[in-house]
């Protein structure tokens, strides 16, 4: 069984006949980090697409223990379902109208797990929303329904978890929450892909890629 649960080799992406980056290169093994910082668009929401087979790369290719993930426009994805990764973008996945609660209900449906509603209502509790679970979505803060989001994880199988700027709107009481969220996901043995503005210091074995610059170890 191999040590690393995602493996990136000379990663490119172009825009619009612009290129974001080229020769990116990495490797996540279970239980570490690696926090993808840059300028505003250099092309960190794009990396995290071409990692989880969302959008093809300009050039390489992405490599899970089982299959690649193929680099050509017409190439057919491999898009890991949510037992091996779990994504969270900018966009969240939310259904306004529908509750917290309803939200993650339906996540789990749509994706072949098992979720009860009180599982559902113990992860939002977790993440301080207890007040807020019977609630529309579309009433909820910025920070809220970021936090609704993060809830997803406690439910999630995953061992990798991709996120795009997770604590994005949180204040610092969900900020510390969320933190401790992912720290606990790598201490038992998870690993986890991230953008971040915030420097989320998290414990163990863990990178920082600068698209732009290189990989260091943090």
């Amino acid at each position: 069984m191999a040590s690393w649960v995602l493996k990136a080799m000379d990663l490119a992406c172009q825009k619009a006949q612009r290129t974001l980056f080229e020769g990116v290169s990495f490797s996540v093994a279970a239980g570490s980090w690696l926090h993808i910082e840059g300028d505003n668009g250099c092309g960190k929401t794009s990396l995290l697409r071409i990692v989880c087979g969302l959008a093809p790369a300009a050039q390489g290719q992405v490599h899970w223990p089982k299959a690649p993930v193929g680099s050509s426009p017409d190439a057919s994805f491999c898009r890991p379902d949510r037992s091996v990764l779990h994504y969270i973008g900018h966009a969240l996945g939310l259904k306004p109208d529908l509750t917290a609660c309803e939200n993650l209900c339906l996540d789990a449906q749509v994706s072949g797990l098992s979720l009860s509603r009180a599982q559902a209502l113990q992860a939002l509790q977790a993440q301080g929303l207890t007040s807020r679970a019977h609630l529309p979505v579309r009433v909820l803060s910025q920070g809220q329904r970021q936090g609704v989001a993060l809830a997803r994880l406690r439910t999630s199988p995953a061992p990798l978890w991709v996120l795009d700027e997770p604590l994005v709107g949180l204040d610092a009481q969900a900020t510390a929450t969320a933190r401790a969220l992912l720290q606990e996901h790598v201490n038992q043995g998870g690993a986890i892909v991230m953008t971040s503005h915030h420097d989320v210091q998290l414990q163990g074995p863990g990178a920082r890629l600068r698209l732009g610059g290189g990989t260091r170890s943090a």
